[in-house]
């Protein structure tokens, strides 16, 4: 069979001169019309500039390619004009992006920026525009996609703006979608209904597929064929069975054997019995409004959290799950005075909940949150020695600049990132790196307690490994508290003492880790752990 994309000997180089840096070694493969392909690999392994190359999306004087051609229905994209490759870019190939927040406009509603594609591309009425883009909205798995239509991003949860993302990469039927991390903010439901919507409108329009991902076994159940990827370089390609059955590359056996594994000691929950509350929430409540109209005023409300009441004792990892939209994130904001709230907040017995931001300021050493999308989260003026050293300055004045140095050179090598990149600037990391420095910002100051959103939903598996069993050894050194959110429910059973299972802003079902996996009592969570197979 032909291919619709052929990437050959494809070299790519960063910078000039001494400085430059070979990101892409000889790279080739090739997707036939209507194949789901998938490259996997660590993060920093060349993934994610494959795919922008395809799209001619890398800054223009920075990347260069000294070698290699990418062909689409015959045509050299690296041939191709700026005009030229623009009317490619959304009609012809699409792309889904891993950071649905940076890659949507913060200024403009969704509804505007979903029918941005068919205005362009096909040159359809606004009337027609909006009723597809809502219906493509309802098939993603939007709730209530007329009343998001003039929501702006900021306001959707990470998992709803990727679902937004996903509808318009969509909108135009392309011939090849590029999916880089397309379920990485999705919770287990809304994955597998996002891939069997890839799978329904790859049948329907013959559509090809390159999934970019870190999570084997999402690749296992989605792709046809699928290529390794380490240090820019293509270390091996096959049909996925075959792959995964007999891996000969020790890297890719390395990979497949990165799982998430139970963490909890057997004394665990025996000393936790023994240790003090460090936060309850008592009838917490969060209700957003809804507004509408020219004018904006408001015609109801969203109830983000709705009377839910939770306690943590000290050395305890809580688990939060839930869909996303269930209140999760929001309640974790809360508990730290970031969002505004009814209810009762207690940090190790002293009320907190009426306390002005200048007497909290002297507590928010203590309670630090390492937040879901890490790009939005660091400042791109900073270099990630100020990002990571930002909270030594703020509540250890009294430090040198060399002791500072030091602690900050020791937190990037327990989270795995090389002291000899502090001087660079977040945007020349990978998504995986830059939740590394996240992370890094926060252990440094070793916190009483830690409200970690989504931490390894950027990560690749065996850097995941490496993240959960940091934050596992920093529990037991220094008696943290964790509060855990994610959707990946892997990960929870691997590092939570107990759970909650939110829904729609309310408590469904709580109860010790391994007793609520085995005998859940309700539908919601036994839909949950039926549809996290997946994983």
């Amino acid at each position: 069979m032909s291919s619709l994309l052929s990437v050959e000997n494809l070299s790519l180089r960063f910078g000039h001169g001494e400085a430059a840096v070979d990101v892409l070694r000889s790279v080739s493969f090739s997707i036939a019309p209507g194949e789901k392909y998938a490259l996997v690999g660590e993060s920093g392994s060349g993934k994610s500039v494959t795919a922008l190359s395809i799209l001619r999306l890398l800054e223009a004087g920075h990347a260069s390619y000294p070698s290699g051609s990418i062909r689409f229905d015959g045509r050299n994209l690296l041939a191709l004009s700026e005009d030229q490759i623009r009317q490619v870019r959304g009609r012809d190939i699409a792309m889904i992006f891993q950071e649905p927040m940076t890659a949507l406009n913060p200024v403009y509603p969704i509804g505007e920026q979903l029918m941005e594609p068919l205005l362009v591309h096909q040159g359809v009425d606004r009337q027609t525009a909006r009723r597809r883009m809502l219906e493509l909205l309802d098939r993603v798995g939007l709730s209530e996609p007329g009343k998001r239509w003039d929501a702006f991003p900021h306001t959707l949860s990470g998992g709803q703006r990727q679902r937004v993302m996903i509808a318009m990469a969509l909108a135009c039927s392309p011939k090849l979608l590029v999916a880089d991390e397309p379920t990485t903010a999705l919770d287990v439901t809304i994955q597998l209904q996002i891939l069997n919507l890839l799978d329904d409108i790859q049948k329907e329009f013959g559509m090809a597929v390159l999934l970019i991902t870190h999570d084997l076994n999402l690749v296992r159940r989605f792709a046809d064929r699928v290529g390794v990827m380490q240090g820019g370089r293509l270390l091996e390609e096959g049909r996925v069975t075959t792959l995964f059955e007999s891996p000969q590359e020790e890297y890719t056996r390395m990979l497949l054997a990165s799982r998430p594994t139970r963490r909890i000691l057997p004394g665990d929950h025996d000393a936790l019995e023994k240790a003090d509350r460090l936060i309850e929430m008592n009838h917490i409540r969060c209700i957003f409004p809804v507004k509408s109209g020219f004018l904006r005023r408001q015609t109801g409300d969203v109830r983000a959290v709705d009377d839910v009441s939770i306690s943590l004792r000290r050395g305890e990892t809580l688990g939060i799950v839930g869909e996303s939209g269930s209140g999760k994130s929001t309640l974790g904001y809360c508990l730290l005075r970031l969002q505004p709230c009814e209810g009762g907040i207690r940090f190790e017995g002293r009320p907190i909940e009426g306390l002005t931001q200048s007497a909290l300021r002297p507590l928010r050493r203590d309670f630090q949150i390492v937040f879901q999308d890490p790009y939005s989260s660091l400042s791109p003026r900073f270099t990630v020695e100020q990002i990571i050293g930002e909270g030594l300055r703020v509540h250890f004045p009294q430090l040198d600049r060399k002791e500072r140095g030091r602690r900050i050179v020791r937190a990037m090598e327990e989270v795995g990132l090389d002291p000899l990149t502090m001087h660079r600037y977040p945007h020349e990391f990978s998504g995986g790196q830059r939740q590394r420095i996240a992370i890094a910002r926060v252990v440094l100051l070793e916190p009483k307690l830690i409200v970690l959103d989504e931490p390894t939903s950027a990560l690749d598996v065996s850097v995941q490994k490496q993240v959960l069993d940091l934050l596992a050894d920093l529990q037991r050194r220094h008696g943290m508290s964790y509060i855990f959110i994610s959707h990946d429910l892997g990960v929870i059973r691997a590092v939570a003492h107990r759970i909650v299972v939110l829904r729609q802003g309310k408590i469904v079902e709580e109860g010790e880790t391994e007793t609520l996996f085995s005998n859940p009592r309700e539908a919601y969570t036994q839909q949950l752990l039926r549809a996290s197979l997946l994983n």
